[in-house]
């Protein structure tokens, strides 16, 4: 499979260009998502790609949304090039692996983070306050320590480039609705809660993951439907068991890796992106696929 960063299919209109992911609208209610190669890091997109990152993110997404489709509806049409819409035939080498056409659906203006250990912001937040996100959490907690309660800690959605907000649980019904907040909520904390079990079956810790909803009218009722990706290692923080010590922090599976080198370069976090190694891209690159590999049972 080829390295790709960016796509230009002109049979049908760009709809936006993410971070990671190309989307196109191929009808009134479905859209082509591309996974690309691009990596993002501290809100920058990197100008070096991660070879293979856009097929495992969209292979993971696959694997987790079938394992969970009978706890929550998801927005998948056709995950095989050969039943795409024909004029997206001649970009089938290009697209298998990495692409999916799905519902058209509108998404929820929250993020859904579900925090099971603490780390990352989550531990500054608690170093300063002793909460986590409004989340009083008991005192002597060490950095990593698993938490005895999932946490739903919600945030806003920042434009491309900008950074996200934690909010309360309070200011995510105040912005989407007291109905769908809960019903996000309740969906994110179980769907975590039976990843983290598996996911500790096969050697990893899920120490925390962000959620995409989105909503769809079907027979003229409103529907909560589980979009985007799922439990990647871009959305998701992935720590090896075998390492595991709480007090510090941890291994990872995901882009921690280079987001440490980012920090051990002083990288001031605003664009443009230094140039990555290609030491730093070949581990960051085995990371994912050794993810993938772990979770899934299969090789790429």
């Amino acid at each position: 499979m080829q390295c790709l960063t960016t796509t230009n299919l002109t049979e049908y209109p760009l709809l936006s260009r993410g971070k990671v992911r190309d989307i196109y609208e191929t009808g009134p209610d479905s859209l082509l998502i591309v996974t690309t190669d691009r990596i993002s890091a501290f809100d920058v997109v990197m100008d070096d790609p991660i070879p293979l990152k856009g097929v495992v993110l969209n292979q993971i997404t696959l694997f987790w949304m079938e394992k969970f489709a009978k706890l929550v509806p998801n927005h998948l049409l056709a995950t095989d090039v050969r039943d795409f819409p024909k004029p997206l035939m001649a970009h089938a080498d290009l697209l298998e692996g990495r692409s999916v056409l799905v519902k058209r659906a509108k998404p929820l203006p929250i993020e859904c983070i579900v925090r099971g250990y603490i780390t990352g912001s989550g531990w500054k937040d608690y170093q300063k306050t002793g909460s986590v996100c409004g989340h009083a959490l008991p005192a002597g907690l060490r950095e990593s320590d698993k938490l005895e309660t999932p946490l739903f800690t919600p945030s806003t959605k920042a434009e491309l480039g900008a950074h996200d907000e934690n909010i309360s649980v309070s200011e995510a019904m105040r912005i989407t609705g007291a109905s769908l907040a809960t019903q996000a909520q309740d969906l994110a904390l179980g769907i975590y809660s039976a990843a983290r079990d598996y996911a500790e079956s096969r050697g990893i810790i899920i120490a925390d993951t962000k959620f995409e909803f989105g909503t769809i009218v079907e027979d003229g009722k409103e529907r909560l439907i589980l979009i985007d990706e799922v439990l990647t290692p871009d959305s998701s923080r992935f720590w090896p068991m075998s390492d595991y010590a709480p007090g510090r922090g941890q291994q990872s599976f995901d882009k921690q890796f280079l987001r440490d080198w980012l920090e051990s370069i002083q990288f001031n976090k605003r664009p443009p992106a230094p140039k990555i190694p290609q030491a730093v891209i070949d581990q960051t690159r085995a990371k994912y696929l050794e993810a993938f590999r772990l979770l899934t049972g299969r090789e790429l």
